[in-house]
Formats: structure tokens, C-alpha cells, sequence
């Protein structure tokens, strides 16, 4: 089996890591409001059709389950609505904030 040989000129794997004249950029590739937002309407996604569920079984729909699944799936519809609402209004957010730095 034959090996590759490293030339002096070349630079190893731990060398090109070493990179000592470079700063490194630490920051986040997502911003930590989104993926906070993105938490609660995950958490909400999961505890609102759920406890819809549970609470409107026995109480509205008198042990109809069908009725109150049908109400838990709308309101998980409800939820989603409400992620892309918010999701749409924070990307135009953006768009007028530079906007708004390109005409001062």
C-alpha cells in the first residue's frame, strides 16, 4: 500500500486550524428571538390542541371525541396561523428598519 508523503511547503490539517492572524466569529447563525419564538409556538403546538383535547371532551362536547378532536386540530391550525403571522410580520420588520437607515 502506498503513502503520500507531506512536502515541507505544505501545510497539515492542524497547521491550516492554527490559524493565528484570524479572528474567529462566534456569533449565533440565528438570532436568539427567533429560535425563542420559534420554542413557543412549538411548545404551544404541542399543549394547545392537547389540552383543548382534555378540556372540551367532557365539558362541551358531553364525551363526543370526535367533536373535540375536530375542535384540538383547529386550534392546532390556529397555532400554526398565528407562527406564520409572525414570521411574516418580523421579515418586514427587517425590510423597513433598513429602509428606514438608507434614507437618514
Amino acid at each position: 500500500m502506498a503513502t503520500r508523503r507531506i512536502n515541507a511547503s505544505e501545510r497539515t490539517i492542524l497547521e491550516k486550524d492554527d490559524a493565528q492572524n484570524e479572528k474567529s466569529d462566534i456569533s449565533p447563525a440565528v438570532p436568539q428571538h427567533v429560535i425563542m419564538k420559534l420554542l413557543g409556538f412549538t411548545f404551544a403546538m404541542i399543549v394547545v390542541p392537547i389540552g383543548s383535547y382534555f378540556l372540551t371532551v367532557h365539558t362541551i362536547f358531553k364525551g363526543n371525541s370526535s367533536w373535540a378532536g375536530g375542535f384540538a386540530a383547529l386550534l392546532a391550525n390556529v397555532v400554526l396561523l398565528g407562527y406564520i403571522i409572525v414570521a411574516m410580520n418580523e421579515d418586514d420588520s427587517e425590510n423597513i428598519k433598513a429602509k428606514a437607515k438608507k434614507n437618514d
